[in-house]
């Protein structure tokens, strides 16, 4: 009896629930270290520029159907193979390549998209903490007792006035607008050439 009433006073203890791996948070080195490492091993990586994807987008608006029917021509007959230079599985299996790297572009633009969107949120908010401190650093360099602050307020206030008056320079081709002073040719200086028939006043 002792036995049976230890067995109901102690039920065995549940099991232990599985905890998740802790998530390892990749510095921003590390990332361009495994990137450069998974470019390294990828055989086909070919930069372009914005020209050369334009003028390729523009080559390859051939319809999925259209691709499969001329692919299946070219293993019709061996005439057209040796014309286009691949036989039809070679030129099939570029095209699976091609839809299956669709997925590998995907991922690659998610990723992109999630690193910037991260990197501006970090940005908004330093840039926030700093106009915050540089409200208060304001504020308390009011205070003699606070003298060490000053310095960094003038500091503050210089680059920011500098960062004003700075102007990006005009883009070539831009027209420029009249220097001051000068003035723009009327029409009384420049009359407008009258054509056949006309007159250049009026007649009573």
């Amino acid at each position: 009896m002792s036995t049976t009433n230890e067995a109901t006073n102690n039920p065995a203890a549940p099991a232990e629930t599985p905890q998740p791996a802790p998530t390892i948070a990749l510095t921003p080195e590390a990332v361009v270290e495994v990137l450069r490492a998974v470019r390294a091993q990828i055989s086909d990586v070919t930069p372009l520029t914005a020209a050369q994807r334009r003028a390729l987008r523009s080559r390859t608006r051939t319809t999925n159907p259209v691709l499969q029917a001329s692919i299946n021509a070219i293993g019709a007959l061996e005439i057209v193979s040796h014309a286009v230079g691949q036989p039809a599985r070679e030129v099939r299996q570029k095209y699976d390549e091609a839809n299956r790297w669709t997925a590998g572009e995907d991922e690659v633009r998610a990723l992109l998209s999630g690193i910037i969107g991260a990197n501006l949120i970090r940005r908004q908010e330093v840039a926030l903490l700093a106009e915050q401190a540089f409200n208060i650093s304001a504020q308390l360099a009011r205070n003699p007792a606070n003298a060490i602050l000053v310095p960094h307020v003038q500091e503050i206030k210089r680059l920011k006035s500098f960062a004003r008056r700075k102007k990006p320079a005009p883009a070539p081709g831009t027209p420029q607008s009249p220097a001051s002073g000068t003035t723009t040719p009327s029409a009384a200086e420049h009359p407008t050439p009258q054509g056949p028939g006309t007159s250049g006043s009026s007649q009573a």
